[in-house]
């Protein structure tokens, strides 16, 4: 099997919930997707989705994709799409970094390897470990008590693990934390969720402020490891490290600092299923919790996401999440979609959704020729 054709598509995703707000004054109304299809020289297809929330969360933005993309596609034409290493050695040739542009291509990948030989992807990452998993929603950033009153409305619907947007005025956040933690009982999971907003100064302010406090985590409190470190001589609460964790080497510096009891592990910010696996497998391997999700997406990357969670040991998923219950859009027919607050990965061979391809319009762009 050979890539004859790599179509690159973009549509528009809009927050379900109206305005997505974090720390630094950060919101999101709605975002431009990029979706990949990949068509092997006998016809079959992959699917792969990248979704930057915004461009000032991570450095990568939408346009960045699309014009990465457009060195990648090119470079893998020609190269078996089952065979994953040679996959990511074409692509790494082609382009150095840009990994969350490497991720769509990556995934499509791993949608055709499945397809191809009739195996879920979750099956293909280790093998499934539970049919069904709690999932999180994110808390936007807002009054404490409108925080708390999304978070009651949410339970209502089922779940029980919630991500508070938080890294303002550290008074402020432990306002946020109290209303949300009196809105929820032993049965709910807290993370708080500075995304690296606050200065060194405030998270100490903070922290104090917040512990001790039950069922509540802490997740990246600063920008970087060194002050993320700091933090964690002001506190006992648990941690989670997300934005700093982009490979093996800052996991790695990361575990042997303690720095943290679980990671946010990104697909799309680490380069896709291929090496989120490696990822996902180390922390497993250091007794380190992960969350798995994406920075955002819909249908696509929320198949790809449950692959990655049902594939994970139960006692090492802290949490996860479906994008795709977040926005309002859809180009696989709202698939995967959870239930009652939990998630299910499908059992169809690959991604196991079907796409849409009529939704997405016309191709930004195409490279390759569609196969005989």
């Amino acid at each position: 099997m050979k890539i004859a054709r790599v179509d690159v598509f973009a549509y528009d995703l809009h927050y379900l919930h109206g305005t997505y707000v974090m720390s630094g004054g950060r919101t999101v109304a709605g975002l431009s997707s990029t979706v990949v299809r990949v068509t092997a020289d006998d016809g079959l297809t992959g699917w792969g989705e990248v979704c930057p929330l915004g461009p000032a969360y991570l450095p990568a933005f939408a346009e960045g994709a699309r014009t990465a993309l457009r060195e990648l596609a090119p470079a893998v034409l020609g190269v078996d799409p089952t065979n994953l290493a040679l996959v990511h050695r074409a692509m790494d040739a082609a382009l150095s970094g840009h990994a969350y542009a490497k991720s769509p291509l990556d995934v499509a990948c791993w949608d055709l390897l499945g397809r191809s030989t009739g195996y879920p992807i979750a099956t293909l990452l280790g093998g499934r470990h539970h049919s069904r998993y709690p999932l999180y929603i994110a808390v936007p950033m807002g009054a404490p008590e409108e925080m708390a009153d999304y978070v009651r409305a949410r339970r209502a619907e089922g779940l029980h693990r919630f991500q508070l947007k938080i890294g303002g005025d550290p008074l402020a956040d432990r306002d946020r934390v109290e209303r949300v933690l009196a809105a929820t009982d032993h049965t709910d999971v807290v993370i708080a969720d500075a995304n690296g907003g606050w200065t060194l100064g405030d998270a100490a302010v903070a922290v104090r402020a917040l512990a001790p406090r039950p069922r509540l985590y802490l997740e990246q409190p600063c920008a970087s490891l060194e002050e993320c470190l700091q933090v964690r001589r002001f506190t006992t609460l648990p941690m989670v490290l997300d934005e700093i964790i982009t490979d093996v080497p800052s996991l790695l510096r990361a575990a042997g600092a303690g720095a943290m009891e679980a990671v946010n592990l990104k697909i799309a910010r680490v380069g896709g299923l291929t090496r989120a696996k490696l990822l996902r497998d180390l922390a497993q391997a250091l007794g380190i919790a992960v969350t798995v999700e994406d920075m955002w997406g819909g249908d696509i990357v929320t198949a790809a996401i449950s692959h990655l969670a049902a594939s994970t040991r139960p006692e090492s998923l802290l949490t996860t999440s479906f994008m795709n219950d977040w926005v309002r859009e859809h180009v696989a027919g709202h698939a995967p979609r959870s239930s009652a607050g939990f998630g299910a990965t499908p059992d169809a061979p690959g991604l196991g959704i079907e796409v849409d391809a009529g939704a997405l319009g016309a191709p930004v762009f195409s490279v390759g020729d569609e196969p005989a």
